[in-house]
């Protein structure tokens, strides 16, 4: 008997649910069930729309990770940049930190919907990415111990340097070295990691962009920097994946903040200290 009733019971919850399915069917969308990854910048019916920013996040002041708060943050002028795009636009942002070399192709995987690291546009990258307009220009530097006199690319002959991995400044060293005697190139990931290399004599200087130069000299007496002299600009611009819908409307407010003056205060900001 109990059996039985079990038996019944199981036919009428099976007709009862299909009956609730028949009736909602139409009309609904599928969602994306635990564990399924959604693509960079796509979030649940009625959430804010967010976009993914990839960046590097040792290279101060563009963005760089300050503990201050208490808690770990990662602030600068490129976050501050993109904070004001993105509520110009009604997006919020998610960071996410990873190596240099590891942007564009995070970009090309559609991991991000857009990258900005201070980076500059090149015809190599252009090949992978597009770029928007540039929103700063910046130079590059020799960075050495005050008592090298390592002050000029030509000194560099027979020399060790730093460059960081995947930067305009690695392949400025690389051009360098065509022409130089005897410079090696040793390419590392993370600035703090080349700064510490030259203050140990590992290696005898690095090339690093002048605002970033600036602050790790500043933090470090025993260091000087150097400008390289050259008639081109490093421009930093942002990455997106090829055919974004994003570039256009990123451009618009680059171009409003260079006319607002939002863009000169930021400049100040993070450079004039």
């Amino acid at each position: 008997m109990k059996k039985r009733s079990s038996i019944l019971s199981l036919a009428f919850s099976s007709l009862l649910a299909a009956a609730m399915i028949a009736g909602c069917g139409t009309g609904s969308q599928p969602q994306a069930g635990a564990g399924q990854e959604q693509p960079a910048g796509q979030g649940q019916a009625g959430e804010k729309k967010t976009l993914v920013m990839a960046t590097s996040a040792d290279y101060k002041p563009y963005e760089f990770h300050d503990l201050t708060s208490g808690k770990d943050e990662i602030v600068g002028f490129d976050i501050d940049i993109a904070n004001y795009i993105a509520k110009e636009l009604g997006y919020e942002i998610q960071i996410t930190d990873m190596n240099f070399d590891g942007l564009v192709p995070a970009l090309q995987a559609n991991r991000a919907d857009f990258v900005m690291a201070g980076m500059t546009p090149t015809p190599e990258r252009e090949k992978n990415v597009d770029f928007s307009a540039i929103y700063y220009d910046a130079k590059n530097t020799i960075v050495s111990r005050k008592e090298s006199n390592l002050t000029k690319p030509e000194q560099l002959a027979g020399k060790k340097i730093a460059v960081q991995l995947g930067s305009i400044q690695e392949e400025a060293a690389q051009e360098l070295a065509k022409t130089v005697q005897g410079l090696q190139v040793t390419s590392l990931n993370k600035l703090g990691e080349i700064v510490e290399e030259v203050k140990t004599g590992r290696v005898d200087a690095a090339i690093i962009e002048d605002t970033v130069a600036k602050g790790f000299v500043q933090s470090n007496p025993g260091l000087q920097f150097t400008t390289i002299e050259t008639n081109e600009t490093n421009g930093a611009a942002i990455a997106f994946p090829k055919g974004s819908p994003h570039v256009e409307k990123f451009n618009e407010v680059i171009k409003k903040m260079q006319e607002n003056g939002e863009m000169d205060k930021l400049i100040q900001k993070w450079f004039a200290q």
